[in-house]
């Protein structure tokens, strides 16, 4: 299941693992909500040649992740889940880091199921043959 968050007014691209039951968020996304920058997609290219030169394991385990982009079409996109991108927040100076921290922690809490609600209703339909 992929949709997109907004972290002051700005889209963030997301996917719920069912399996995992985790979310993951586009790295790209997120570099250009802390960062500013014009070119998020080159400021992370760099940075993550930089962090794999230094061992950090943050950025060998990100995963890639069909996902929908502005001209409507799904390319790999890298994606972290919130504890890696926790780690890599530490390396991107940002005032926005902390709020950003704060947004993606109750964002981990958000649980894309099905509500019980629903889910009884289902059942009973399913039950009945409807």
């Amino acid at each position: 299941m992929s949709n997109v968050k907004l972290f002051e007014h700005q889209k963030v691209r997301t996917a719920w693992n069912e399996t995992k039951e985790k979310w993951y968020f586009s790295v790209v996304d997120v570099i250009r909500i802390l960062t500013d920058s014009p070119n998020p997609r080159n400021y992370w290219k760099v940075l993550k040649h930089r962090l794999i030169k230094e061992g950090n394991q943050s950025v060998t385990n990100c995963n890639q992740l069909k996902m929908e982009s502005s001209d409507g079409k799904f390319y790999n996109t890298d994606v972290a889940d919130t504890e890696q991108l926790l780690r890599l927040i530490q390396s991107i100076p940002s005032p926005k880091a902390e709020p950003f921290k704060q947004w993606l922690r109750e964002a981990r809490n958000e649980v894309a199921k099905v509500p019980s609600w629903i889910e009884g209703k289902r059942f009973v339909l399913f039950n009945h043959g409807l």
